[in-house]
């Protein structure tokens, strides 16, 4: 199937969600969904359409609130480390500061635990170092 054929069978929500995904996630995200599709073409349909065409494209959240939603949440469940890094990337993508993102770290501590924040922790340094934030953050 050609490239105009395979989006002429897409739909509306898969559309908005490609946008809303490469919005968030550059192109890692899409190479991502193109990853899982090979395999399991029917979860990456629903990636793309339910989070990022219906969730994503909802009003009264900015991508920035969003993504500060979405560390804290993957953090405090504690078993979605990789979920978390990709997120935590994303965060930067859409303005989330460093400092922001270390201080959802602090909060999970109060709110999910130390061990859950300290993992999480362990993710953003694994994020910053990929993307040449050094630690400390000065102030």
């Amino acid at each position: 199937m050609t490239d105009a054929k395979r989006d002429a069978a897409k739909s509306e929500r898969y559309l908005r969600g490609e946008i809303n995904l490469e919005r968030v996630d550059g192109r890692t995200g899409v190479e991502v969904v193109e990853n899982l599709s090979q395999s399991f073409p029917d979860m990456a349909k629903y990636l793309v359409e339910y989070p990022f065409g219906d969730i994503y494209e909802r009003p009264g959240l900015g991508l920035r609130e969003r993504e500060i939603a979405v560390i804290a949440a993957l953090c405090a469940l504690g078993n979605a480390g990789p979920q978390l890094r990709v997120h935590i990337h994303a965060s930067l993508h859409v303005g989330v500061t460093p400092k922001e993102i270390v201080e959802v770290m602090m909060m999970m501590s109060v709110y999910a635990g130390f061990p859950a924040a300290l993992n999480g922790l362990a993710a953003v340094r694994e994020v910053f170092e990929a993307n040449g934030i050094e630690l400390p953050l000065k102030e």
